[in-house]
């Protein structure tokens, strides 16, 4: 067994202020990645504050999309080059905080094309923080990045590990979010549980990881079925999330991330909801015992009452079978995603999941 997470974090009421002496400390002028919804849950002016306080300089780039492309991570590179930054700060879901990574790598690799991203070679890197606000990928504990390559019409992981210096993690954040966002977000770390749980590379740590995280998720799922949320719950929910990151960070994802991308890019369907959708399908495959004791951890009895859950939550997903096979096929071609699956995988196998992801029963 292994355990290693270089990034220090911090989960807790104003933790951006309370260690400010510490994450602001990696340099002397900052590169601020976000989007637009950052600019109204107060996370932004948190860290402008805390830098202005320590006469950090900083510019601020908030173009970064939903599920972020490799030219984005390019413009922000240029744009983080002409400004000379030397640490880079992410704000925001896993978009931006999965381009901040990538922006981090490629300002220190000045030198290389969009091309670097994925071809094998230094993960020297600017520092990186990260300060998550939504409640599902889990970016500020994991050493990856995920991208949109437009040219093959999905996402994909780039090889780099790009740990975080910093993770300042604070429930408060989740306050202003609409209920579809947590509803959403709150789904992709289900997924990152189920699928380091059940994975040829979880440990004892990993497991550990998960079985105490699995508990507290559990402990919000009426905040996702429409029970009103407090402050308690928010922060519950941001430390199942940064847990659920801790977890993939030794395992990786498999089978629900792999086939969701096509989903995403090509319906548009938000990457937390597009996992969701194959959850109940991975999990059926699993065995027996595993599989029991997955749905013990959050609390359902068999498969048909979770894969209700699911569904009410996310509803079913609806793709052509054009979309389908070209999900399975895809998927059939990702060594990297059918190495860490416990069981045989087959084409037949995943159809059997996307069939379940489009409501049909589960299996007894």
């Amino acid at each position: 067994m292994y355990f290693y997470l270089p990034t220090k974090i911090y989960s807790e009421r104003d933790c951006v202020k309370n260690h400010a002496d510490e994450w602001t400390a990696l340099g002397r002028n900052a590169l601020i990645v976000t989007g637009r919804s950052s600019m109204k849950n107060g996370s932004l002016e948190d860290v402008t504050s805390a830098l202005k306080e320590r006469n950090i300089t900083y510019c601020i780039y908030s173009d970064i999309e939903e599920n972020p492309s490799i030219e984005t991570v390019m413009k922000a590179r240029d744009f983080g080059l002409e400004k000379q930054v030397d640490f880079v700060i992410g704000i925001g879901g896993g978009s931006p905080m999965d381009a901040a990574k990538a922006v981090a790598l490629m300002i220190a690799q000045k030198e290389q094309g969009a091309d670097y991203l994925y071809q094998k070679g230094s993960d020297e890197a600017l520092p990186v923080v990260e300060v998550p606000t939504t409640c599902g990928t889990g970016s500020e504990a994991t050493p990856k990045a995920i991208l949109t390559i437009h040219e093959k019409r999905t996402k994909s992981s780039i090889p780099h590990n790009i740990f975080p210096r910093f993770a300042l993690v604070d429930g408060k954040y989740l306050r202003e979010a609409p209920r579809s966002l947590l509803v959403n977000t709150a789904v992709d770390a289900l997924g990152h549980f189920i699928e380091s749980y059940v994975n040829t590379s979880a440990t004892e740590y990993s497991r550990m990881l998960c079985t105490y995280g699995m508990g507290i998720w559990t402990s919000c799922k009426n905040v996702l079925i429409g029970a009103s949320a407090g402050d308690s719950d928010f922060d519950r929910m941001m430390c199942a999330s940064t847990i659920a990151g801790m977890s993939i960070a030794h395992t990786g994802t498999t089978l629900p991330h792999a086939l969701s991308y096509y989903l995403t890019y090509e319906k548009g369907v938000p990457h937390g909801r597009a996992v969701g959708c194959f959850l109940p399908g991975y999990l059926a495959q699993a065995q027996p015992l595993e599989r029991r004791k997955v749905l013990s951890l959050i609390g359902f009895p068999d498969m048909q009452y979770f894969q209700s859950f699911i569904q009410r939550l996310i509803g079913t997903m609806e793709a052509e079978d054009e979309l389908i096979d070209r999900a399975v096929h895809g998927t059939m071609a990702k060594p990297e995603k059918l190495k860490n699956v416990p069981y045989q995988v087959t084409e037949e196998v995943l159809y059997r999941i996307c069939s379940m992801a489009a409501g049909t029963a589960p299996e007894k």
